[in-house]
């Protein structure tokens, strides 16, 4: 019998392409164009006049203002938080395929140790030479701390974390609702008071037209800024609620837990969008609201995005389960996949089109383009990856930062292609960590038992 050094390197590397799982896959890719959305915005450079909490500008014409109110409904404060759960969803996925293939909870947790300390350095080169707004950094510090406080606990110790830190948050837009509705009590006097806003050092950068200054710009804001996202309430709380379900599988399990994810679907979504509404109407002036009640609302919106975040994870996993059901998968639901599973090098691929041409220090276009301009390019660029991402799928290729990322993680193990559990009757399982951007980002692949196509996922046992 073969024993297992406690420090030895893990049993098996990534996870093979044929265990794949499209359900992530999808949500993943999905969730690049919301990104691109989100983050294109910050771009608008030229603006006299922004939003008290974002990057969008007041006024503007009619197009305009439908994407700013739709945009602040639907999508601000919304997309990070779903990454995070993704990204907790796939660091217990990744520590479960390497015990269940035999591993020791020290080399197992060591795997996820060195992955999450390359996000950091990858989040820190993004943010130096292309992007103030990386995430890579702030979730490779969440997974740390994450890893370290519990990997090694029971699942009722991350449930109970998770429902402690999901409530705080809930707690918390409440209580900014209230301020909301104190705030617009206020005498005049007080209630046109600004609470401050974004601070003006997060636009400087795109508006620097000399590169390196700009680049000193996004370098001072970046430990603040990583700090302040990764010990904030909704990221790790997300991030705490993507690994209590990810230890039951449950998007690759779509159709058992279909029920669940339905009614997470109907409700996040729903509670983030009514919590988005009175900050998106104020914005487009459909109502009159002070700066303090605009603040106020902002705070409701951001920790809405527990809701939404779950909302929307769930919403795309049941569609992935839906087109995982088809006999055969067409060229759209092939490319958004294929998004997905290269969803680092996408992500990364976003700011290197992105920055370029947008930022004063290239083109400058994000000086003369309006919010609807900006969203429809979003949108060319992440079909830009789209296209990319589906030719290296034809070719049967990874993506670049992947294959990178894979390399530093794994140095030395098996490779993904010819790996196999170690252990008698261990399953691979159905999810590796997801792309981070979040987690953007894909190191290791989702698995998931191959099934005949046709027929769909086979069912699980009941818990």
């Amino acid at each position: 019998m073969t024993t297992v050094n406690a420090t030895a390197s893990p049993v098996r590397g990534p996870v093979r392409p044929d265990e794949r799982a499209l359900a992530p896959d999808l949500a993943r890719g999905f969730m690049l164009l919301l990104i691109a959305l989100a983050n294109t915005p910050w771009y608008l450079w030229a603006v006299d006049e922004r939003s008290i909490a974002g990057a969008h500008p007041i006024g503007g014409s009619v197009a305009d203002r439908i994407v700013q109110f739709v945009m602040i409904v639907a999508v601000d404060g919304r997309i990070y938080p779903m990454f995070a759960l993704l990204f907790g969803y796939g660091l217990i996925r990744v520590y479960d395929r390497q015990r269940e293939a035999g591993a020791t909870e020290k080399a197992a947790a060591a795997v996820l140790r060195r992955r999450h300390l390359w996000l950091l350095v990858f989040g820190f080169v993004h943010c130096l030479l292309l992007f103030i707004g990386d995430i890579l950094a702030p979730y490779g510090l969440v997974g740390l701390l994450m890893g370290w406080l519990l990997l090694r606990r029971s699942d009722r110790a991350m449930r109970i974390t998770a429902w402690v830190l999901v409530g705080l948050s809930g707690a918390l837009m409440l209580l900014s609702a209230l301020g909301s509705a104190l705030a617009a009590l206020a005498p005049p006097e007080v209630g046109g008071e600004s609470p401050g806003g974004v601070p003006s050092a997060l636009h400087d950068s795109f508006a620097e037209p000399n590169f390196f200054a700009a680049m000193v710009d996004r370098v001072s804001v970046w430990p603040g800024m990583v700090i302040l996202q990764a010990l904030g309430v909704v990221v790790p709380a997300m991030v705490v609620v993507g690994m209590v379900i990810g230890r039951l599988r449950m998007l690759e399990r779509a159709d058992h837990y279909r029920r669940t994810l339905v009614w997470t679907a109907v409700v996040g979504i729903g509670v983030a969008w009514v919590a988005g509404l009175p900050e998106a109407m104020g914005h487009v002036r459909l109502i009159e609201m002070s700066p303090l009640v605009e603040g106020s609302l902002s705070g409701v919106r951001q920790f809405s995005g527990v809701f939404g975040g779950a909302g929307y994870a769930a919403l795309f996993g049941l569609i992935g389960y839906a087109m995982s059901r088809r006999p055969r998968r067409g060229v759209v639901t092939t490319a958004i996949a294929a998004v997905g599973k290269r969803s680092l090098s996408c992500y990364l691929a976003q700011s290197v089109i992105c920055a370029p041409l947008l930022a004063a220090w290239g083109l400058g276009l994000g000086g003369v383009f309006g919010s609807a301009q900006m969203a429809a390019f979003a949108v060319g660029v992440w079909l830009v990856t789209a296209v990319g991402a589906y030719a290296l799928e034809r070719a049967d290729r990874r993506g670049p930062a992947e294959v990178l990322l894979r390399g530093l993680t794994y140095r030395g193990r098996p490779r993904s292609d010819s790996a196999a559990p170690a252990t008698a009757g261990a399953q691979p399982t159905a999810f590796g960590a997801p792309g981070d951007p979040t987690a953007p980002g894909d190191p290791t692949a989702p698995a998931q038992p191959p099934t005949p196509p046709a027929d769909g996922p086979t069912a699980p046992p009941t818990r």
